[in-house]
């Protein structure tokens, strides 16, 4: 990943807006953002998603980054998901993650957004656990922690949430300037 690009992910349980963030904060910022490439993978499977299928995902996410940043020459990207995501998901949902993915965690991201579940639930079909989203920002939290790289929880509804985000991601900006 670019070295001059302060990579920011959003990461948090589902339906927390991490995706409508993304792109305001880049709008805002004047820079790009990296979707998620599960969202537009999932839906063409004529199967039930399998382990292989996420970490295709994740293998795909990897490469949607890091061409983003060869591509780029902006101080500042965003990424709507990342790898500790892919990584929790396999370990809940197949009880393993492979070592590739945990092992990258801690030299992908400078800063992460992680969003509470303080949002309204908006189900849709990728969607799959509303009563387990704390449970996953405790999980996510740990990750971070565990891979030891700055964050900022970001809560509130509506133009809050985005204004905590965009302070937030100033004063990253400003720390890692220092």
């Amino acid at each position: 990943m670019s070295p001059g690009t302060f990579k920011i992910a959003l990461l948090g349980p589902e339906s927390t807006g991490k995706s409508t963030l993304a792109a305001a904060l880049a709008d805002y910022f004047g820079t790009g953002w990296v979707p998620e490439f599960a969202r537009s993978y999932l839906p063409t499977l004529t199967h039930e998603y399998t382990e292989a299928d996420v970490l295709h995902c994740a293998q795909e996410q990897r490469n949607l980054e890091d061409a983003a940043c060869r591509a780029t020459t902006a101080r500042l990207l965003f990424f709507d998901t990342d790898m500790i995501n892919l990584s929790v998901w396999l370990e809940y949902r197949f009880s393993k993650a492979p070592d590739w993915l945990t092992k990258e965690l801690k030299s992908r991201y400078d800063f992460y957004l992680l969003t509470t579940p303080d949002l309204p639930f908006e189900p849709d079909p990728l969607r799959e656990h509303p009563d387990l989203r704390e449970y996953f920002f405790d999980k996510y939290r740990q990750a971070i922690h565990a891979a030891g790289i700055p964050y900022q929880v970001i809560e509130g509804v509506g133009k809050q949430r985005f204004e905590n985000a965009r302070r937030a991601v100033e004063k990253a900006l400003s720390t890692e300037i220092e």
